[in-house]
């Protein structure tokens, strides 16, 4: 009996955590594609491409040359002018020179953090309600 109410316990937290991280996502894509109807993304993890696939409005493609953005969470050597948009601190700043930003768990919390000298050079302008989330330094 125990296991059971542990198993449906973990059921239910992983479902509030993917929940969670599509309105994440949701939010992100929104905020740089506010006027697009359908957002074609690339992701290179399976569990994201299962959480980005439930958001509506994107289309989750196999091949990054139609994507309009990349989602990276493990590669290190994409090389493309696509947007890209990272999944973790190392990925950050290991594509620093033309990510828009990233989405990482640190410590237990959420980290979001989307670089403005990047955004100046793709012309994006984010809505003000993710100005505290725009870092100058990295």
């Amino acid at each position: 009996m125990k296991k059971i109410i542990l198993i449906f316990i973990l059921f239910i937290s992983v479902l509030s955590a993917n929940n969670a991280e599509e309105k994440i996502y949701t939010s992100i894509l929104n905020a740089i594609f506010p006027t697009s109807y359908e957002i074609k993304v690339w992701v290179d993890d399976a569990q994201k491409r299962h959480v980005l696939k439930q958001i509506r409005d994107v289309n989750v493609v196999s091949k990054i040359s139609e994507a309009d953005i990349l989602f990276i969470f493990h590669k290190i050597d994409i090389r493309s002018n696509k947007l890209k948009f990272v999944g973790s601190y190392a990925l950050l700043k290991r594509y620093k020179k033309d990510a828009l930003g990233g989405f990482y768990w640190q410590k237990g919390r959420p980290n979001l953090l989307f670089l403005k000298h990047n955004l100046d050079k793709k012309h994006l302008t984010l809505p003000r309600e993710f100005s505290k989330y725009i870092d100058k330094r990295l």
